[in-house]
């Protein structure tokens, strides 16, 4: 495969990943960081570094409404629930050793 045919199906890809991720506003981001150590935060972050990396002005803002779909706060307001004690207990024991973003 060739780098720009590598470069298309990343991006397509990745933009199927954050179309799947707007479906399921069911799973809240702590479920995502327990299993799999990483969540639509942290995904919103990477996108603003490479975006800065290469120049173009994106804020943290601008970057999370790219992957939910709308602001922030509108899907904290619309679909986040409070995280459980065993959440917190997990999230907790899985990120013991530092950062995982």
């Amino acid at each position: 495969m060739d780098d720009a045919t590598r470069t298309a199906v990343e991006a397509a890809a990745f933009r199927r990943l954050v179309d799947h991720l707007r479906a399921r506003t069911d799973v809240q981001n702590i479920d995502l960081m327990n299993l799999a150590g990483f969540c639509r935060n942290c995904l919103s972050k990477w996108y603003q570094a490479e975006a800065n990396e290469r120049g173009v002005e994106l804020d943290k803002a601008g970057a999370r409404e790219l992957v939910y779909g709308m602001p922030y706060a509108e899907w904290k307001a619309n679909y986040q629930t409070e995280a459980t004690p065993e959440q917190k207990a997990t999230f907790v024991k899985a990120h013991e050793g530092g950062p995982q973003s």
